[in-house]
């Protein structure tokens, strides 16, 4: 129960943050008066999962096994949404304000934030969607004590996330709007960054050479991810600390009552709204200390060191080290150690790739230096970075690619002459 529920939560978080937000700055009107648009952010919402369920559906059953060709086209078109939520959330009082006066500049916010809702869902859920897969084991009963419990952790996982977020959104009634207005503009850019970060990672599997400053910061953003989770929640303490001010500052003091001239009935209305701007604050936090609680104890009690593999044996004679076809046309990533001539322990790896061609490197790159790779369901990824390898790339300098060296193919094996690895020992001191 607690793997789904630390699995899920996190995943639809950031979409449930972003429709109360998006709810709580552009809400005007009741009932019938409402503009259109009012209701065009709960189609995004709708439209989103049902594409969401649609491609976990399609990647379960193999149709699709790849959803980077489907990402690289949402993320940046998340990414100028997410400028665009920005400038529409900093323009929010003026659109709500005024919303009769200019009705179709708030019809237009309200469809970017419909379509940035969209957007968000559909990117986050498919993963979350696909945690549905693993509910019974193979071979095993589907009705069992253990679906059971997976299916509950799944479903307290959406839920607390929805708590989190209607927790939150209580305090636009309790604290002024421009503290409200400041974390949500916050929790919007932290979007931005995630959006920005998967969509860097698909460039850079493409071999597209970024600066060194941005390809630290890629690696910075992709291993402070649950930071960056944690900073889209606590962003919302700063409406919290408005609210419990504006509580305390409300008269119901008998003192403080007879100064303001207050009567029997705003009296009552004061303490109510000191108790309400408080209970909500209380509550904000208990909700922040709950999502860290599951992002960092939940999660280290679910996760395991991920340990590389152990090298495999090969033939080394004469200053050539031979690998026959057989042991590495599997299509799984194959570790193999070598003692250079200085002493350096060193590592390769070859992993057969799509078309029969072979991708062969050290275990090293030039930007994470010998950390190593593994393999997770079907990539490779840098044990560093978590950066996922373009399999088309390994071979081939740049980014986080593997280090390359020469080697040769032909009559069922792979030749590699251990000068070119002592040549390259330097990766692995």
């Amino acid at each position: 129960m607690l793997e789904q529920f630390v699995a899920v939560m996190p995943g639809t978080l950031a979409p449930a943050l972003l429709v109360m937000s998006l709810s709580a700055m552009l809400a005007v009107g009741e009932g019938r008066d409402k503009p259109i648009g009012a209701y065009w952010r709960l189609y995004g919402l709708l439209l989103g999962l049902i594409a969401a369920v649609a491609f976990a559906a399609l990647r379960a059953t193999a149709v699709i096994n790849q959803r980077t060709f489907i990402n690289y086209p949402v993320l940046w078109c998340a990414v100028v949404v997410d400028v665009l939520l920005i400038a529409i959330t900093l323009a929010s009082h003026w659109l709500v304000s005024g919303w009769r006066r200019r009705p179709v500049l708030l019809n237009a916010a309200n469809l970017i934030a419909a379509v940035g809702i969209a957007l968000t869902v559909f990117y986050a859920l498919p993963d979350v969607i696909l945690q549905l897969t693993i509910w019974v084991e193979p071979g095993d009963p589907i009705f069992t004590s253990d679906m059971l419990m997976r299916a509950l952790g799944f479903v307290l996982g959406v839920v607390a996330s929805v708590v989190v977020a209607l927790i939150f959104r209580t305090m636009r009634g309790t604290a002024a709007r421009l503290p409200f207005m400041i974390a949500v503009l916050a929790m919007i850019v932290i979007l931005l960054i995630q959006h920005a970060t998967g969509l860097l990672q698909i460039l850079q599997g493409r071999m597209l050479m970024f600066p060194d400053w941005l390809f630290m910061w890629l690696v910075w953003s992709i291993n402070n991810n649950t930071g960056l989770i944690l900073t889209q929640t606590f962003v919302f303490a700063i409406p919290a600390v408005a609210s419990i001010i504006a509580g305390f500052r409300t008269p119901v003091s008998a003192k403080a009552v007879a100064a303001a001239g207050l009567n029997e009935a705003e009296t009552r209305r004061h303490k109510a709204f000191r108790r309400r701007a408080i209970a909500t604050a209380a509550w904000s936090m208990v909700a922040m200390i709950g999502v860290t609680a599951t992002l960092t104890v939940g999660v280290a009690a679910t996760t395991q060191t991920i340990t590389l593999s152990e090298p495999e044996a090969y033939s080394l004679k004469d200053g050539v080290a031979t690998i026959p076809f057989s042991q590495v046309e599997d299509g799984h990533l194959h570790r193999f150690e070598y003692k250079a001539k200085d002493g350096t322990e060193m590592r390769f790896i070859i992993i057969k790739k799509n078309g029969g061609a072979y991708g062969i490197g050290l275990d090293a790159c030039d930007n994470c230096g010998d950390a190593g790779y593994y393999e997770k369901d079907g990539k490779i990824i840098c044990k560093k970075c978590e950066v996922a390898i373009n399999l088309a790339t390994i071979g081939f300098k740049g980014g986080c690619n593997p280090v390359p060296f020469p080697y040769k193919t032909g009559n069922g094996k792979i030749t590699i002459q251990t000068a070119d690895l002592d040549a390259l020992s330097a990766h692995f001191q």
